[in-house]
């Protein structure tokens, strides 16, 4: 039933081994990189293909006992056959952990004690799942009905019927009887409404009340206040029509007007040794890190009550300490309480902290080090592990590289309602602006109103501002109510003839609920394979981050019909400005996704947008 199981080191190396079946792939080294080495050995499943697989830790020799199986079949015993093996293979190679040389070892022999233990535990299982053979009919109450039942009733042989099996027929016909009971009637005579009390004269009079208020109402139409008269009406119509009368003014705006009210100086980048325009960084306050001071006093108290004496209690942190659960625990529900007022959204919240439980587990403390100490080491180590990025963060090179293509560099917004998308693709078209590269701006949002008029106020302002520099942009629409795939492949046509670096796709916002919008996303993706798809989402969210990002991924998946679809390739965070320290969005997106934060969003001008840093993300996890 088994297909692999494997004891190895932390580091990689493989002590002991033995396989059952065939495996394709590698599923205990995508374990390794995607859960082990990413701090995610808090989840209780890794599934990979057709692969579910299970592990537990040794932590005190930095061992990982891993089991792998087909991902249908249900195996109950699978924890406590790596509990089971765990403790033979610790307790068989002692001397060689004592000497520290279980690297060195020849572990041959422990497949012959393997293969009993296996034996063991799954006959154990075997004979307490198996299943009891089925009734006889002569002890079912329908052999009462039949025609042998009545024989035997009269002739008093019919057999004894346990008190405690139930007929299901019955229990059916109990059941569809309390249906009939407690439902309302719904016949004609229910619906029929009850005769009017009033005299035929005082019906007809009513009625005619009635149709002299109607004609009343339809004379007179209603005056709300602070109605815009037709002249005012006429100045404030910025269609199509009228925009194209005066796209000549609107490409003559005063650009020092527009620079004072959409750049802010102040939070403008700079450009490195090589030329490049750099946005800042979130700034790092310098605040105290949290610390777990109360938690220690109380493993204390334990101490000095367990043990005898002051020199007991002093002994206790003299010489080496195992970490037990007891002890650690209570600092683990700390933090991950300290986690979730961060905003990290709960289910990342205890999943990292079973992470680092897992990892700290009967692992020895030194001389007076303290159980927060650790706790704290361990948790900044798991957060920048999935904070890293695993891709490079660096879109300029990436454009560069699609101009020696001969092809534009797609870039597609994605994401809810509400969110800011079309505000950042802005912020993101002014950074390339300053890099001087030549954008197309395409407006694939059909859906909601203002969306097009929306953008071509962004192109506006951001061709004014642009005075000096090879930077152009310009905008591609097509109106509403078009299929957005279609817009998009023709904007990167007209982008591919024209020489444009960049093609920035701008998509409806769409909850991820919404199955005939995420539809129309993935025929999009599908259909024009952008370079990256960049996720929206507002700083504000917690458990909802959750469910945003994994059900967009899913659609993209589902509703794309290709053998390897398109997933989430990084994020922007929008309205990181209101949220103090309270960075838990970030945290729970990453892990989410594995994918990194381009950028976050800290304002409503072209110029607040920066980078996030992993260390300030960190910092303000762990800030008190």
């Amino acid at each position: 039933m088994l297909d692999l199981f494997t004891i190895l080191t932390k580091g990689g190396f493989v002590l002991w081994q033995k396989t059952f079946a065939s495996i394709n792939g590698s599923p205990v080294e995508d374990l390794i990189r995607n859960v082990l080495i990413e701090e995610r050995a808090g989840t209780d499943l890794y599934f990979k293909e057709n692969y579910a697989l299970k592990w537990t830790f040794a932590n005190e020799l930095d061992l990982v006992f891993v089991v792998a199986y087909q991902k249908i079949l249900q195996l109950n015993y699978i924890e406590e056959l790596l509990e089971t093996v765990k403790r033979m293979f610790l307790a068989s190679n002692k001397e060689l952990i004592a000497q520290g040389k279980l690297e060195d070892g020849d572990f041959t022999s422990f497949s012959h004690v393997f293969d009993k233990l296996l034996q063991q535990i799954e006959d154990k299982y075997s004979f307490q799942n198996r299943q009891r053979a089925p009734r006889k009919f002569e002890n079912t109450k329908k052999f009462e009905s039949s025609l042998k039942g009545s024989q035997a009733q009269n002739t008093g042989t019919l057999p004894v019927i346990s008190l405690n099996t139930v007929d299901e027929d019955e229990i059916t016909k109990n059941i569809k009887a309390l249906k009939l009971q407690a439902s309302p009637r719904t016949g004609p005579r229910a619906r029929k409404a009850k005769p009017s009390k009033s005299t035929s004269t005082g019906s007809l009079s009513t009625n005619e009340d009635t149709t002299q208020k109607k004609k009343k109402s339809q004379k007179q139409a209603r005056v709300w206040d602070g109605q815009i008269a037709k002249g005012e009406m006429e100045a404030l119509d910025f269609s199509n029509a009228k925009s194209n009368n005066n796209e000549v003014d609107d490409e003559d705006a005063d650009a020092d007007a527009i620079a004072a009210q959409f750049v802010d100086e102040s939070k403008l980048g700079q450009k490195n040794a090589q030329g490049i325009y750099e946005v800042q960084d979130v700034v790092q306050e310098d605040d105290d890190e949290m610390d777990f001071e109360d938690e220690d006093a109380d493993l204390s108290k334990k101490v000095e009550t367990g043990t005898s004496g002051l020199f007991s209690y002093f002994k206790s942190f003299t010489g080496q300490r195992e970490i037990t659960a007891a002890i650690l625990d209570p600092v683990i529900a700390t933090i991950k309480e300290h986690l979730i007022t961060q905003n990290v959204a709960t289910d990342i919240a205890e999943h990292l902290c079973q992470s680092v439980r897992t990892s700290l587990l009967g692992k020895k403390l030194g001389s007076f080090e303290r159980i927060s100490t650790a706790v704290r080491n361990s948790m900044e180590t798991a957060l920048k592990r999935i904070l890293t990025p695993k891709t490079s963060l660096d879109i300029l090179r990436d454009i560069e590289q699609a101009k020696s293509e001969k092809r534009p560099y797609t870039m597609c917004f994605i994401g809810v309602n509400g969110v800011g998308k079309s505000t950042n693709l802005s912020k993101v078209c002014f950074w390339l602006l300053q890099n001087n590269y030549k954008i197309l701006i395409a407006a694939c949002d059909t859906f909601r109103s203002g969306a097009v008029e929306q953008l071509r106020v962004h192109t506006r302002n951001l061709r004014a501002l642009q005075t000096s520099g090879d930077g152009i942009v310009e905008l591609f629409e097509r109106g509403y109510g078009k299929d957005s795939a279609g817009i998009a492949k023709d904007a990167i046509s007209y982008a591919t003839v024209n020489n444009f670096d960049v093609v920035l796709i701008d998509t409806a916002g769409r909850m991820q609920d919404n199955e005939p919008l995420m539809r129309a996303l993935s025929k999009l993706v599908s259909v024009n394979q952008p370079d990256k798809i960049i996720f929206v989402g507002e700083a504000l969210v917690g458990n909802e981050a959750v469910d945003q990002l994994t059900k967009f991924n899913q659609a993209l998946k589902d509703f794309s019909g290709l053998q390897n679809p398109r997933h989430i390739d990084g994020m922007i965070l929008t309205k990181f400005d209101t949220i103090d320290d309270k960075v838990g969005a970030a945290l729970s997106m990453t892990y989410i996704t594995g994918q990194p934060i381009y950028f976050v969003g800290t304002g409503q001008t072209y110029t607040d947008l920066k980078n996030l840093k992993v260390s300030h993300v960190v910092h303000s996890l762990l800030k008190k």
